[in-house]
């Protein structure tokens, strides 16, 4: 705040206190003699007969406002409140967030710091660690991928074991870290609208479901010509690249034939926002162990 400004405020604030002040004994009265100044046991003032007596303030009321006026002068003084005075006591907001923050980081520590050195697959055996991993990730993650990680339209499934990035402990929190933007380029333009609909019959054909075999044979040119660099010769997806798997009926965006070529045609683009600016590093492991805990249920019930 510049001096003029501080300056300000300072005048501003002494000047209301002062005016308060004078306000409040300019008008403190003692009580009247009624029979002595007859004219004065009423301010003359009637409404619908009713009379308006001139009586002094409550002594209780009056100390009470007083009592006010000493806590707002003894509050300005150890507090800041008065342009750049930063008062007595030396508080500030800033302060005592930093203050609240080192109590919760220690607090932290002692529940979650256990965890920073802890292998994925260790935490992810602690039915303990595992509870703090479900609250985090219905905290934060949830709201896209489910209460139950099993994902919405447009957001992967986390409790099956099929992973555009990998689901290794270390892929995983690399997603979390760092996020991950994930995008289908449209291919309307490179292939055309007939190219558009034989490549979608050839996807339908990787994945058992009706198609036209024709258009599907026709769609595999399209797909080796254009596809395979991104999703692999035998259109099983590449993680290094986020491209899925395009044989395993796991849909992000649909499987009708509509909505597939709507993918091919126009494309698409999502992310996962990384994490590693919202979340402390011990949480993000937590979450990891969580997530890939999901995995490995997967992998043993199949």
């Amino acid at each position: 705040m510049s001096t003029f400004w501080s300056v300000w405020v300072i005048v501003l604030t002494l000047a209301n206190l002062a005016l308060i002040t004078w306000v409040l004994f300019a008008n403190r009265k003692v009580a009247v003699d009624d029979q002595a100044e007859p004219e004065n046991k009423t301010t003359g003032h009637v409404y619908d007969g009713i009379e308006e007596y001139d009586n002094p303030l409550p002594k209780w009321w009056f100390l009470l406002f007083i009592a006010t006026l000493v806590f707002s002068a003894v509050y300005l003084v150890i507090y800041p409140g008065l342009g750049n005075f930063k008062g007595l006591g030396g508080w500030s907001s800033v302060g005592a967030l930093e203050a609240s923050q080192a109590k919760a980081q220690e607090k932290f520590d002692e529940q979650f710091g256990k965890y920073l050195d802890m292998p994925i697959e260790q935490i992810a055996q602690s039915p303990e660690a595992l509870k703090m991993g479900s609250r985090i990730f219905a905290n934060n993650c949830a709201v896209c991928h489910g209460a139950d990680a099993g994902g919405n339209f447009g957001f992967p499934n986390l409790t099956d074991n099929a992973w555009l990035y990998g689901g290794t402990p270390e892929k995983i929190l690399e997603t979390l870290y760092n996020g991950r933007q994930g995008m289908m380029p449209p291919q309307g333009p490179i292939i055309g609208e007939e190219g558009v609909r034989n490549a979608t019959e050839y996807v339908l054909s990787l994945n058992g479901l009706n198609h036209d075999k024709a258009m599907a044979a026709e769609g595999q040119k399209v797909f080796n010509t254009v596809c395979m660099a991104c999703h692999g010769m035998d259109a099983k997806g590449n993680q290094a690249l986020g491209a899925p798997n395009l044989t395993d009926d796991l849909w992000l965006y649909g499987s009708s034939r509509e909505q597939i070529q709507h993918t091919i045609r126009s494309g698409r683009s999502n992310m996962m926002p990384a994490q590693r600016d919202k979340l402390r590093e011990d949480k993000i492991r937590l979450v990891a162990a969580y997530v890939y805990s999901l995995s490995q249920q997967d992998e043993e019930q199949q």
